[in-house]
């Protein structure tokens, strides 16, 4: 193959456009992962249901990641992405088009689970198509800005569901336009739901877009792979693959438990509006997670992962102190400053994880996403212990799991080291 047909080749299937699609794909994920922080209040209310069955909803949510991550990745080597993806928003949109339209606990439970398989396999399918579509030598800078927009859809969702309880409130209703759409369809004993109906249009838009493009063909990557039984036999065999699963599990813990509970816990203790400043503080703390990452990326070429990962989690457990302990001015900015110590802490994680072993990267980065079920068992936890105890007790609980973070910083020895200017120096001498 000659220099010119190597280069068209490598261009094959790079498309701008697409990029973008993944991109909105990425913040479509995020807007519907990250609306159940500001929910729990109203769920509590509406159901009548104590601290621990709370918590089962995003319980739901989340290990459907444990369940589906290693499952589709053999689901995408074998179909590919597109059947995949619009199975997965499919799902989303019956998900959430039932829960608007019939919302009760059970149907909460069975369409989050629904939705967050559905999210599972599209976490699964887009990276790939990702570093297809924008370049190899570009899909670093393209997983950064994913990240950012990720960030930013967190953000976003919990704004969109106060604008929603603003305008929906039985109390003084205000509808128009789109709220008395929206109005005429919600079930008025429970508006906060109604915005499972933004979510069904979004997701059923997206499953016309992705069935009317033409997907590149994804050659994936050792890296990408979902590997074979054999190798998850000999990965499960070494004992540091345990621990950074474990240690996954830790931090999508906290980061679900603190945004899962933060606005129930300023609502009980300071009697803070759960509507609108206890939905601003779980919107600021995605917020200022997207801010720590870009902070957190320039670290990362100053200093030794390790030390940074100390250092935020350190700053983690400091203002979860002032969270749990402060007056509400101090708790209200606490809470969403959790946000932006834990910015750094699943990269790091991950990065750390993948150069500790020598080969098998496709299957052990599905065994870390798995990891991903963290977000259901800790939130659920603390409600378990907040009913028995009081919810301050219950969110000490995330003292075990930061601490568990901190704790990587200490023991791992990765065969890789992240390159910094003073190792990039020793090279160049």
């Amino acid at each position: 193959m000659t220099m010119t047909s190597t280069v068209r080749a490598a261009a094959v299937g790079r498309s701008q456009f697409l990029v973008a699609v993944v991109f909105f794909v990425f913040f479509v994920i995020s807007f519907l992962t990250n609306i159940l922080g500001p929910l729990v209040p109203d769920i509590i209310t509406g159901f009548h249901v104590s601290l621990a069955m709370a918590a089962i909803l995003p319980f739901a949510f989340f290990i459907a990641y444990g369940v589906m991550s290693i499952p589709a990745g053999f689901a995408v080597q074998r179909w590919g992405e597109k059947q995949p993806m619009i199975a997965s928003f499919v799902a989303a949109t019956l998900g959430a088009a039932s829960f608007a339209a019939f919302p009760s606990y059970a149907m909460a439970v069975t369409s989050l689970f629904v939705i967050g398989a559905g999210m599972a396999v599209l976490q699964v399918a887009i990276n790939p198509l990702l570093r297809v579509a924008g370049g190899e030598e570009h899909f670093a800078f393209n997983s950064a800005f994913a990240q950012v927009i990720f960030g930013a859809a967190s953000f976003v969702s919990p704004l969109v569901y106060s604008d929603l309880m603003k305008h929906l409130d039985p109390a003084h209703p205000d509808p128009g336009g789109l709220y008395a759409v929206l109005s005429g369809i919600t079930n008025r004993a429970f508006p906060w739901s109604s915005i499972y109906w933004i979510f069904a249009v979004i997701s059923g838009g997206c499953v016309a877009v992705i069935a009317l493009l033409r997907l590149p063909k994804v050659q994936r990557t050792s890296d990408e792979s979902a590997g074979t039984l054999s190798m998850y036999r000999q990965l499960l065999r070494n004992p540091f693959v345990w621990l950074y699963f474990l240690s996954v599990i830790a931090y999508v813990g906290c980061e679900q438990g603190t945004a899962d509970w933060m606005s129930p816990f300023l609502e009980r203790y300071h009697h803070i509006d759960p509507h609108t400043k206890g939905a601003d503080a779980v919107a600021y703390y995605w917020g200022l997670m997207t801010a720590g990452c870009l902070l957190g990326m320039g670290l990362l070429k100053l200093f030794d992962s390790r030390r940074v990962l100390i250092g935020f989690s350190l700053g983690a457990l400091c203002m979860l102190s002032a969270a749990l302990f402060g007056p509400a001015d101090v708790s209200r900015v606490a809470f969403p400053c959790i946000g932006f110590f834990a910015s750094i802490m699943w990269p790091t994680l991950v990065s750390l994880g993948l150069n500790s072993v020598p080969q098998y990267h496709g299957p052990f980065a599905g065994i870390l996403c798995s990891g991903i079920m963290g977000g259901a068992l800790v939130p659920l936890v603390i409600g378990w212990l907040g009913d028995l105890y009081g919810l301050r007790i219950g969110m000490m609980f995330l003292y075990l799991t930061f601490g568990f973070v901190l704790s990587v910083g200490v023991w791992a020895k990765p065969l890789i080291r992240n390159a910094t200017r003073g190792s990039a120096k020793k090279l160049d001498a």
